[in-house]
């Protein structure tokens, strides 16, 4: 190691991915100063605590994952409760079990049995007649039929990503859960829960021992922050890091109302999704709910999506033909900067879950720790 450069690995961004990228880097010897610009590290799944519960400041956040390296290593700074996803769709004042599964179809149409269930779907289907789907409203058609295309997908969707249905690449519900049981669990994952006490103390736990810089801008002071070390692991935006010099990235950004009600329970659920267009939220989360809350308050949060611009918090990415074709010419010069490694959903322009941020961090581990 350079003697003037006083850390091995400087870590912009104390997200998930530089967490536990620091936390292998420190058990294996290397010394790491990891920076953020924001006042507090956990970046997205940062959780803040109000009335006694844990808030979700960016976002419902939920761990699932069929990777048991990953729920082995997230296990070893938190305990992880009980907690399955079991959203409930709202179409002006109907409710519907979500994912699509038994109870949907007998709330949607009447039937009772999972051959009727499928016979609904298959006469939607073929009425339909698509073959091959050119967007994804002929993708969700085909998939589940008209009547839960337009009740359950739609609005939400076009609500979600600021564009028609009729616009939007088949890809993007390629994999939409329709279940002929009354199984209730969105997530089709070994494991899942929440960690008890809530994000923030799971990545401050990541971060045991390790220098952390807060309120540290890198790329305001780059030149004075490349001396400190002698790589950098760099999680922030991909386009903002070359000063968006081939044109920005698309992203969805996400607003969020949140309130204190000073009632024990608003909606029985820790999320409801508002799936009509006129509604202007996609959905309402009550965060105690998360953990089996007691508390007598309650705190919720409506999300609005809206596109991104300069200065909004990017939260994933539109990944459309146009911006992987950008991105790649992006991945071109990232390539060519020598010592510094993209990584994360910013810093590789992928929308990943939770465990596939951690998943994509520690097979880093293995090729720069060695």
């Amino acid at each position: 190691m350079n003697t003037l450069r006083k850390y091995d690995y400087l870590i912009v961004g104390a997200g998930l991915f530089g967490a536990t990228f620091a936390n292998r880097a420190k058990a294996n010897g290397k010394k790491v100063l990891v920076i953020d610009k924001r006042p507090n590290v956990a970046g997205n799944i940062y959780t803040e605590e109000v009335e006694g519960i844990n808030v979700h400041k960016y976002g419902a956040h939920i761990f699932h994952t069929n990777n048991k390296d990953v729920w082995q290593f997230v296990n070893g700074f938190a305990e992880f409760n009980r907690f399955t996803n079991s959203p409930v769709a709202n179409y002006k004042g109907e409710l519907y079990s979500l994912p699509f599964n038994m109870y949907t179809f007998n709330k949607m149409w009447g039937v009772t049995t999972p051959e009727q269930a499928e016979k609904k779907i298959e006469e939607q289907r073929k009425s339909a007649g698509i073959t091959e789907p050119q967007n994804l409203e002929e993708q969700a058609i085909s998939l589940v039929g008209k009547d839960i295309y337009e009740k359950l997908i739609k609005g939400y969707t076009e609500k979600q990503w600021g564009r028609a249905c009729t616009e939007l690449p088949p890809f993007i519900i390629k994999r939409l859960p329709v279940r002929l049981t009354f199984d209730n669990n969105y997530f089709n994952a070994l494991y899942q829960g929440i960690p008890v006490g809530g994000y923030t103390k799971m990545v401050e736990n990541m971060l045991e021992g390790i220098e952390v810089r807060l309120n540290t801008d890198y790329l305001a002071d780059k030149k004075e922050l490349d001396k400190l070390a002698e790589k950098v692991i760099y999680t922030g935006a991909i386009d903002a890091y070359f000063d968006y010099k081939l044109g920005a990235l698309e992203y969805r950004s996400v607003r969020f109302e949140t309130e204190v009600l000073d009632i024990p329970n608003f909606q029985g659920n820790a999320a409801v999704n508002y799936t009509d267009r006129e509604t202007p939220w996609t959905r309402i989360i009550e965060h105690k709910w998360f953990e089996f809350g007691t508390q007598p308050k309650t705190v919720i949060s409506r999300e609005y999506s809206s596109e991104w611009k300069k200065g909004d918090e990017p939260y994933y990415p539109v990944n459309d033909e146009k911006n992987g074709e950008l991105f790649k010419e992006y991945k071109k010069l990232a390539e060519k900067e020598r010592g510094v490694i993209f990584g994360g959903r910013l810093g590789e322009y992928k929308y990943y879950d939770m465990d596939q941020v951690i998943a994509s961090a520690l097979e880093l581990c293995k090729t720069e720790l060695k």
